[in-house]
């Protein structure tokens, strides 16, 4: 469907949006704001939990605020904060709504206390963030006991129920949350008995690699694990060491971290493309995804960013959609962005032409999947355009600025020549 083209099949009863935002959390609750700051009357949120804020509700820790607010916050008041920015913008507010499909039309089914209703929107905004992997989908072996949890279900557990799930836990994983879930377990009554990262080094910057130590907490690379034991609850572990050795320790839990994917599950119902590696919505240099009535923006283009980058990202793209709504942009082409191993991915993955006089997206944003050493560049109908050598590291973001030229090459690939 077109821009502008009138909506197909709808009721007398259904809820009309100029902008319908799906997702409350930082990237929505931004995309909100920029609209209604532009003059778009009506702007609906709709946000399946209880509250708006998305993930930071669940973060019992700061810093969250400085660059959006001016202040830091911990994170339920940062998500409080935003709700009330919202409220008094005007905002459409409407939790405990969940969409269940997406019509290409416009039009979403959504489920709440009422029943099953419709929604139907000029345009869409998907900004339903990421979520971790449980264990379910990381293969992990062993016993099934209770204990095992990701860093989204403690933090649940901590904020909204007051309860600490174990005192003693193995923490998995090395990115920024991981750190993030220390720093929770050892203000909540918890002292994890070690970390470990598979990989040869930490995820996370070089700052964060200092915390387990500096706490007395054993943090091991090249470590994996491979068996959990237990009757009723976890009772020990096994890892094995860069050495191959199995190292058993005992302990009550094993709290995985990170391994984000985005919250994309809405793509899977519909046909809206889906990008190669990132696993969230196919997008273009204005946040606009394949039907050109949906954009997106946030962590459910790629996990996982900062609440803060997710805030001035929805910013962006809910500027885009307003001059969008203003200019009824018409599109003559699109290119997709390729790329090949150890790149894991590119947002945006697509180009289209002529586009948006002012794009949210100004770079490319990749990442690796693995530690690699090498020569990355940018081409342009075969051209190279743009390059860099150095070392790059796994599941950091790399940006790539999106060179004017794009806007008549036929082919745009990024090239990887790796060195020892």
């Amino acid at each position: 469907m077109s821009a502008g083209e009138p909506f197909h099949e709808t009721r007398d009863n259904d809820a009309v949006a100029d902008v319908i935002i799906v997702g409350g959390g930082p990237a929505g609750v931004a995309a909100a704001l920029a609209l209604k700051e532009r003059g778009v009357a009506r702007v609906t949120i709709l946000e399946r939990e209880a509250a708006l804020g998305g993930a930071p509700r669940h973060c019992t820790h700061s810093p969250f605020g400085m660059r959006e607010f001016g202040r830091i916050y911990f994170g339920p008041a940062y998500a409080r904060r935003l709700q009330r920015q919202a409220q008094a913008a005007g905002v459409d507010i409407r939790t405990g709504h969940s969409v269940v499909e997406m019509g290409q039309d416009g039009i979403l089914l959504v489920t709440s206390a009422r029943g099953v209703e419709r929604f139907k929107g000029r345009r869409i905004v998907l900004a339903t963030g990421a979520r971790e992997k449980p264990r379910s989908v990381r293969l992990l072996p062993g016993d099934r006991p209770v204990g095992v949890v990701t860093t989204g279900t403690l933090q649940s557990y901590i904020a909204f129920h007051g309860i600490m799930p174990f005192r003693r836990p193995l923490i998995i994983g090395s990115e920024l949350v991981s750190f993030s879930a220390l720093l929770t377990c050892l203000t909540h009554g918890a002292r994890p008995v070690a970390m470990i990262e598979q990989e040869p080094q930490p995820l996370a910057r070089p700052l964060f690699r200092l915390f387990p130590r500096l706490v007395g907490i054993p943090f091991l690379c090249n470590a994996t694990l491979v068996d959990i034991r237990g009757r009723g609850r976890v009772e020990e572990a096994d890892i094995r060491l860069s050495d191959s050795r199995i190292m058993t320790v005992a302990c009550d839990g094993v709290l995985l971290t990170g391994q984000f994917t985005p919250e994309a599950a809405l793509l899977n119902a519909s046909p809206v493309d889906v990008a190669a590696g990132s696993e969230g919505p196919l997008i273009d240099q204005d946040g606009r995804m394949a039907n050109p009535i949906f954009f997106a923006g946030g962590n459910v283009l790629r996990a996982v960013e900062t609440g803060g980058w997710s805030f001035r990202e929805g910013r962006r793209v809910g500027a885009a959609v307003a001059d969008d709504l203003a200019h009824e942009s018409c599109y003559t082409r699109a290119v997709l962005v390729t790329f090949a191993e150890p790149i894991k991915f590119a947002v945006p993955a697509m180009v289209r032409q002529p586009g948006l006089d002012e794009p949210p997206f100004r770079d490319f944003q990749l990442r690796f999947t693995r530690r690699v050493q090498g020569r990355l560049s940018l081409h342009l109908d075969g051209r190279d355009v743009w390059s860099k050598s150095g070392v790059w590291l796994p599941e950091r973001r790399v940006c790539v600025p999106i060179p004017r030229a794009v806007a008549e090459a036929g082919a745009i690939a990024f090239h990887f020549l790796e060195t020892n």
